[in-house]
C-alpha cells in the first residue's frame, strides 16, 4: 500500500481558455484534480493541496472546493482524514471489481441516495468498489455532466455501470440513447435503475431493477376509490420518466375497475408550483382527490393548495408515491406508496454480478415489492376520529 506523503504535491496553475471560463468552478476544480490523478501526476499516497490553496488557485470558496473533492471521494479516487488531509488512493485491487454509478439526478431526486447505500451495504458487493459520479445540482446541467462522467468511467475501464436515465429535460431521450450507445460500444455491462430509457413498448437490451409502477398507480388510486372518492385526477410534470406513464396506466385501470368513467382525461401534466396551472386544474376538474406522480410533486402541490386556503384532506385528498424521508414531515403527513430503495440497491448489485457471471441470461426486469403507507393526506381517518388526533 502506498504510504501517504506528508507534504502536499505542488500542481501547476490551471490553464485558462475561453472554454473554461463558462464552466462551473467546482467542475473546474474537479476536472483539474481528476486529470492529475488519471495522468499519474498525482500518484497513490500523494496529498492534495489544501482547500485553502485550491481556493486561491481557482479563486473559489472553500465550499466550492470541498464539493469537488467530495466528488473525487465518491468515485473512490481519494480519501479524506481529519488532521491528515486528502490523499490519492491506489486503484482497486484485482480481487474486486469496480462499478460506476451514473446517476445524474443523485442530488435532485430523493430515491437514489438510499439506492446507492443499498448497493454499498450489499453483502455480495465486497470487495467491489463503487465509483460515485458527480451529483448534479441543476437539471439543465445533468445531461452534460452525465456524459462527462461516462467518459471517465470508460477511461477507468469499470466492470459495469448502474445507470438511472435522465428525466425532466426536453433532450433526455437523445442524451440517454447517446449514453447507452457509448456503454455498448465500450462493452460495459449496464443495469438500469428505476426506469428504462426507451419509451414503451420498446425495451432496451439491459437489465432493469425497480418497482412495478403500473401496480403502484393502481394501488394509490384504488385506495381513494375504496373510500368513496370518485372525482380523481393524476398530476405529473412534463418530460418525466416512463415510470410516470406506467403509474398513469395503473391509475386508469383502477378507475375502470371501480366503474368510474370521467368526462375528460383526468391525467394532468404541469408544474405543481405553477399557481395558474393548479387553479385551472382545480376549477376544471373539481377533484376530490389527486394522485401525484411522486412525493416531490405531492409536496409542492400541497404547498400551493395550502397557500390557496384549500384544506387537506377535508376538501382535497392527496396521495404520493415513493415514501421519501420527508413524506411524514409535510404540513399534512403524506399517504404514499413505499418503495424499498435500499432493497432496490441490494438487488441491483446482485443483478449486476449475476450478469457478469452469466452474460447469456435473457434481459430481465427485476421488480421489488411496494406497499401503501396511510397518513393524514388521504383522509382515511376523517370518519373515524377527530382530524387533529393524527
Amino acid at each position: 500500500m502506498a504510504r501517504p506523503r506528508k507534504t502536499a504535491i505542488k500542481l501547476a496553475p490551471p490553464p485558462e481558455s475561453e472554454s473554461t471560463t463558462h464552466v462551473a468552478k467546482h467542475r473546474r476544480v474537479f476536472d483539474y484534480l481528476h486529470s492529475g490523478i488519471q495522468s499519474g501526476q498525482l500518484k497513490p499516497g500523494d496529498r492534495l493541496p489544501s482547500e485553502a490553496e485550491l481556493g486561491r488557485l481557482f479563486d473559489a470558496s472553500r465550499i466550492t472546493v470541498a464539493k469537488a473533492v467530495l466528488d473525487l471521494q465518491r468515485m473512490g479516487l481519494v480519501t479524506r482524514r481529519p488532521g491528515a488531509g486528502t490523499h490519492v488512493l491506489a486503484q482497486h485491487s484485482a480481487a474486486g471489481r469496480s462499478f460506476g454509478l451514473l446517476i445524474p439526478e443523485l442530488g435532485l431526486t430523493e430515491i437514489f441516495e438510499p439506492i446507492c447505500h443499498g448497493m454499498m451495504r450489499s453483502p455480495v458487493a465486497r470487495p467491489d468498489a463503487l465509483l460515485w459520479g458527480n451529483a448534479s445540482n441543476s437539471v439543465r446541467e445533468s445531461a452534460k455532466e452525465a456524459e462527462q462522467m461516462l467518459q471517465s468511467f470508460i477511461v477507468q475501464k469499470v466492470d459495469g455501470v448502474f445507470f438511472a436515465p435522465l428525466e425532466l429535460i426536453g433532450e433526455k431521450d437523445a442524451a440517454n440513447r447517446r449514453i447507452a450507445r457509448s456503454l455498448e460500444r465500450a462493452q460495459i455491462p449496464v443495469v438500469l435503475l428505476d426506469r428504462c430509457y426507451m419509451p414503451y413498448p420498446d425495451r432496451s437490451s439491459h437489465d432493469l431493477v425497480g418497482v412495478d409502477n403500473r401496480r403502484a398507480g393502481y394501488m394509490a388510486t384504488a385506495h381513494l376509490l375504496a373510500m368513496g372518492v370518485r372525482r380523481l385526477v393524476f398530476l405529473g410534470e412534463a418530460n418525466v420518466a416512463s415510470t410516470v406513464d406506467a403509474r398513469i396506466t395503473g391509475f386508469h385501470e383502477a378507475l375502470r375497475s371501480f366503474g368510474v368513467a370521467p368526462d375528460r382525461d383526468p391525467a394532468w401534466r404541469g408544474s405543481p408550483q405553477d399557481e395558474e396551472f393548479v387553479r385551472r386544474m382545480i376549477d376544471t376538474a373539481a377533484p376530490e382527490g389527486i394522485i401525484c406522480a411522486n412525493d416531490l410533486t405531492a409536496a409542492r402541490l400541497m404547498q400551493t393548495l395550502l397557500a390557496f386556503g384549500v384544506r387537506i384532506p377535508e376538501e382535497v385528498r392527496i396521495v404520493g408515491m415513493d415514501d421519501v424521508k420527508y413524506a411524514s414531515l409535510l404540513p399534512v403527513p403524506l399517504t404514499t406508496i413505499h418503495q424499498d430503495c435500499v432493497g432496490i440497491g441490494t438487488v441491483a448489485m446482485a443483478t449486476m454480478l449475476e450478469r457478469l457471471e452469466h452474460p447469456e441470461l435473457p434481459v430481465r426486469d427485476v421488480l421489488v415489492p411496494t406497499r401503501l403507507v396511510v397518513r393524514r393526506s388521504c383522509g382515511a381517518a376523517l370518519t373515524e376520529e377527530p382530524f387533529d388526533s393524527l
